[in-house]
């Protein structure tokens, strides 16, 4: 038997603040220390985020790789210095954050990071380390040789996600069971959507194979309340949501809001 991470030692569910919390009067501030302090303010302990790297290696939050859909700054991130990345403003007002001062900011916050790209991969396990914060930081994304990339740097310490391959074989071992495909995913956490095109990720099958895993299913990005209570009363482990006003709501009313 697995033995439990600190990062998910409390009993699911588990809700995400996606990018934090951007929704009314923070609309269209996504990962801004704004949203964040929001998101932690209003009882979320999990908020997710994203990272790319500067061309001289700071780590900033920032879901896109260039820096033009949600600030007053333009171009790809990693072909600016830091000193150029900082003076951009989210929504106009707020600077983008980098991951060290976040994490200062909010010692109580559980971090889920979604490692954008390649050159973010040593600077954010130097970070991690450096601020031994990895009790409270998991790290995500859609590349297996990157995550592969981020197992070995970070060594056993670092919590990690399934990468589309180990979800694969997680949704295979649903299906043919006697087979024990999800022995092979690697990874703590399935950090998958409802649904890819016309296929049913996330079912009783599904739940099943993770269970005999010992991985987490958290399912993204729901918005829906009726989409969210079907989830959970499914099974799953964690929602990720754009709307943590309404996810809030329901887990308070099942009793499943963290007290304090």
């Amino acid at each position: 038997m697995r033995v439990a991470h600190p990062y998910l030692a409390d009993p699911p569910p588990r809700a995400f603040a996606h990018r934090g919390w951007h929704v009314g009067d923070l609309e269209g501030m996504e990962n801004s220390l704004p949203a964040f302090r929001r998101a932690v303010a209003e009882g979320y302990r999990y908020v997710e985020t994203d990272i790319h790297a500067t061309s001289d290696g700071a780590v900033v939050l920032h879901h896109d790789p260039t820096l033009d859909r949600t600030t007053d700054g333009t171009g790809p991130i990693v072909a600016q210095p830091w000193s150029a990345v900082r003076r951009a403003r989210i929504g106009g007002k707020a600077p983008v954050s980098r991951l060290e001062d976040v994490l200062e900011e909010l010692p109580d916050a559980f971090f889920n990071v979604d490692v954008k790209s390649d050159d973010a991969v040593e600077p954010f396990v130097r970070i991690v380390r450096r601020m031994d914060a990895f009790d409270r930081v998991a790290a995500a994304a859609f590349s297996e040789s990157r995550l592969a990339r981020l197992r070995r740097l970070g060594g056993p310490r670092l919590l990690t996600s399934l990468g589309p391959r180990s979800a694969a074989l997680l949704r295979a071992d649903g299906w043919v069971p006697l087979l024990r495909l999800g022995s092979f995913s690697r990874g703590r956490m399935a950090q998958v959507p409802l649904r890819r095109g016309r296929m049913t990720v996330v079912d009783k099958a599904f739940l099943a194979a993770a269970h005999r895993a010992g991985i987490e299913v958290h399912t993204w990005t729901i918005n829906d309340p009726e989409r969210m209570r079907s989830l959970l009363d499914l099974g799953v482990h964690g929602i990720v949501t754009d709307r943590p006003d309404l996810l809030r709501a329901l887990l308070i009313q099942r009793g499943n809001w963290p007290s304090g």
